[in-house]
């Protein structure tokens, strides 16, 4: 079997186990949303998006649509239900946006029941991703090294999209969703992508450290099980990238999500204030504020940081550093065959 259909597969066995226990809950959307049905959608859609610029596009594209349909719904889905949580506990907080948030979540638990049956998810037989299966089974995939130097190229593409995306920002952020959220966006792929593949992207450090990445590798980054790579296992091939670069990579992913969580927090209160009411944005902030407390830091202040550590990573210039190259797997060793007796 090829390993890119392999790597599929190890995802879709996720997958199908969840949907085979969803379907046979009152609210297929609310269990799967509660069982971390996203991570193997991520991994999914991620395997659709490079493979999707390896080959066969318009095939991996639609079925990147697939998947990024649910993923997306239950992203909506975590959102006002993980903000609702956040600020149940605060007295401060109106009960009327609390009950704004939690109908939102009930909306967007909705919209996933409805796309698990209109999309065929939930059939017990020919469902969805059986028929993406099929699919995929024909598409032209490469032989290993060629794949493998395919992705080191998708990887370096991937990351001078984010370095040219920066760059037109000239470093000055206005907006929490499209600036810092859309650039944690983009970062976070290059994190997935080596969980996705299954082992054939691993981490190599230098032997001389550099002196300025140091100050990333703290110990909840180092330590982080997003930061172990997936065993090689039978790949002849892999994709090495340097250590501390990513370990850089994923602090920045990390920093840029508390500004965004901590941005979008104001951001569903001041919404929740203005349902049913006539006040504009400015007046609507002023109240949010108020009501999260003088502990809560302004949105301009937030995007002031989000701008200032993002100027600091990109002028290291972390992401050009951080592909090496494409090597044999050290630990490969061929199957051994039986040698045939002379007759």
């Amino acid at each position: 079997m090829q390993k890119g259909l392999t790597r599929f597969e190890f995802f879709f066995n996720q997958l199908q186990e969840l949907l085979a226990t969803a379907v046979k809950q009152k609210n297929p959307a609310l269990w799967l949303y509660r069982n971390n049905a996203r991570t193997p959608l991520f991994m999914l859609e991620a395997l659709a998006k490079l493979y999707g610029e390896l080959h066969n596009e318009k095939k991996f594209t639609r079925i990147r649509e697939h998947f990024k349909l649910l993923e997306d719904t239950i992203g909506d889905i975590d959102y006002y239900d993980t903000i609702a949580k956040d600020l149940a506990p605060n007295k401060k907080v109106p009960a009327t946006i609390i009950s704004y948030l939690q109908a939102e979540t009930r909306e967007k638990i909705q919209s996933l029941n409805e796309i698990l049956l209109e999309k065929g998810w939930l059939k017990p037989d020919n469902n969805r991703l059986v028929k993406i299966h099929k699919k995929l089974s024909k598409a032209d995939w490469l032989e290993e090294k060629a794949e493998m130097n395919a992705i080191k190229d998708f990887y370096g593409k991937a990351i001078y999209e984010i370095i040219e995306f920066v760059q037109e920002k000239k470093f000055h952020f206005e907006n929490m969703e499209d600036d810092v959220h859309e650039l944690r966006r983009k970062l976070r792929w290059l994190s997935i992508y080596p969980q996705a593949v299954s082992g054939c992207i691993q981490l190599e450090k230098k032997p001389t450290a550099e002196k300025h990445l140091k100050k990333y590798a703290t110990p909840d980054i180092i330590n982080s099980p997003f930061n172990k790579m997936p065993p090689a296992g039978l790949a002849k091939y892999v994709l090495l990238l340097e250590q501390d670069s990513y370990y850089a990579l994923s602090w920045m992913i990390a920093e840029l999500g508390r500004l965004k969580d901590d941005g979008l927090h104001i951001i569903a209160v001041k919404e929740g204030l203005q349902v049913g009411a006539k006040s504009d944005d400015a007046v609507a902030f002023k109240e949010a504020y108020k009501i999260l407390g003088k502990k809560q830091a302004m949105l301009p202040l937030l995007l002031e940081e989000a701008q200032k550590i993002s100027k600091t990573f990109f002028n290291e210039h972390v992401l050009e550093n951080l592909v090496l190259n494409v090597t044999k797997t050290p630990s490969f060793k061929p199957a051994k065959t039986k040698k045939k007796r002379p007759v």
